[in-house]
């Protein structure tokens, strides 16, 4: 055993593969909840590289209160609008005010950083979002708590302490409907949507599996200037679904059915229409954390943590930290040892300790059939061990935008 305490031991089920029913989801990246939770991330980066800018250090924030409240429209083949514009609060705590060592002060526009970000990841990720007309973004940040303030100042440890008690979650590998319900959101809202604009960028994926059979139902939202017809919009829809049976294909021998727009009725004229392709514009409202964990997915086969990852502080928010680190490690440990074919990790803190110390560091294996966990237990450990010794690296990486969290 190293200093750290680390715990391998077998899983309590089986692999999540061998389950008789698999759910799995993820809310697209506009989603009102994935739409809160990327402007979250973004302003914590934005404020993050600001504070290392002016003050060498990041102070204490956290910006993982942001809400968004609906809008109304009244979406029209070839082109509607917005009646009532979505309306984003970016909630939080942001240090605006630092006095140095040598007395120096500083004063950080915080509020109008968190503006400028917001707007910034709206104009760079929904092209059919007017921010003239279609959504009010507003801040409230109040000051930064000063006891939390320490752990940040360059003369602090060299390790951070936890902000709280806590802990993350992190597994390894996705499962074929994990991958598959993934891949599809990737898809649609990357290179599918960006050769086919009438696809809005609030596309959720919900993935079924009963024994080998995967069902995929998909919401995605159509952009209105881009459809002329009901008869265009049937053959959007009917391209989105044959687009993701191919793409399945690709992920699993499993026989796959997938349903676009379950809820459309064509005779009434209800369907998935929208002005500026989410459905924050018309009744769907959103929160940080109310949708896809720190992995992208929401599965509720496995075990999960209830904290939101995204807008957390990256230099000692466990609740950001250790869902992130948990994550890799999982991945890491799958990549590196051969026979495991499901892994949990639990991660939990103990509030003031150091984060490269966890209370316990807790993971489940379940191992190919002839394995046993001893024959993998020290391997296990080791890169659970070296990942926790690098755990600072995460922070940087957090603020540069290599990491998702949601």
């Amino acid at each position: 055993m190293t200093e750290r305490n680390i715990q391998v031991q077998s899983l309590d089920r089986g692999a999540v593969e061998d389950e008789a029913v698999e759910i799995v989801e993820r809310k697209g990246l506009g989603h009102p909840d994935s739409i809160c939770d990327g402007i979250a991330e973004h302003v914590c980066e934005r404020l993050a590289r600001e504070y290392i800018d002016r003050v060498g250090e990041v102070l204490h924030f956290n910006t993982d209160e942001t809400q968004l409240v609906a809008g109304t429209a009244a979406p029209a083949f070839g082109g509607g609008e917005v009646v009532d514009p979505i309306y984003i609060l970016v909630v939080g705590r942001a240090t605006s005010h630092y006095v140095d060592d040598d007395g120096t002060e500083y004063h950080i526009p915080v509020e109008s950083l968190a503006l400028e970000a917001a707007r910034d990841y709206l104009r760079e990720h929904f092209p059919n979002l007017d921010l003239e007309t279609d959504v009010v973004v507003d801040v409230k940040l109040g000051e930064g708590s000063g006891d939390l303030q320490e752990v940040f100042v360059e003369d602090g440890p060299a390790v951070p302490m936890a902000n709280d008690t806590s802990f993350g979650v992190g597994h390894a590998p996705l499962t074929e409907t994990e991958r598959i319900v993934y891949e599809t959101e990737q898809s649609l809202n990357g290179p599918y949507g960006d050769a086919n604009p009438a696809v809005g960028e609030d596309v959720k994926v919900m993935g079924k599996r009963e024994g080998d059979h995967i069902d995929l139902t998909v919401a995605a939202a159509l952009v209105d200037a881009h459809v002329e017809d009901l008869e265009a919009y049937k053959a959007e829809v009917e391209a989105v679904r044959e687009h993701v049976h191919d793409l399945a294909a690709d992920y699993t021998d499993r026989r796959v059915t997938v349903h676009v727009n379950t809820a459309d009725d064509y005779d009434s004229g209800s369907i998935y229409l929208t002005t500026t392709g989410t459905s924050a514009e018309q009744g769907d409202d959103g929160s940080v954390g109310r949708g896809n964990r720190a992995n992208g997915l929401i599965t509720p086969n496995r075990s999960m943590s209830m904290e939101a990852t995204s807008g957390k502080n990256p230099v000692n928010h466990i609740g950001k930290i250790y869902n992130l680190v948990s994550t890799e490690i999982a991945e890491s440990v799958v990549a590196d040892v051969d026979g495991i074919r499901d892994l949990r990790v639990r991660l939990l803190s103990q509030i003031g300790r150091p984060i490269d110390q966890p209370h316990v560091a807790d993971v489940h294996v379940v191992t190919e059939d002839g394995l046993d966990v001893s024959d993998v237990e020290a391997d296990v450990e080791a890169i659970v061990d070296d990942e926790l010794a690098a755990i600072t690296d995460v922070t940087q990486r957090v603020i540069d935008g290599e990491l998702d969290t949601f």
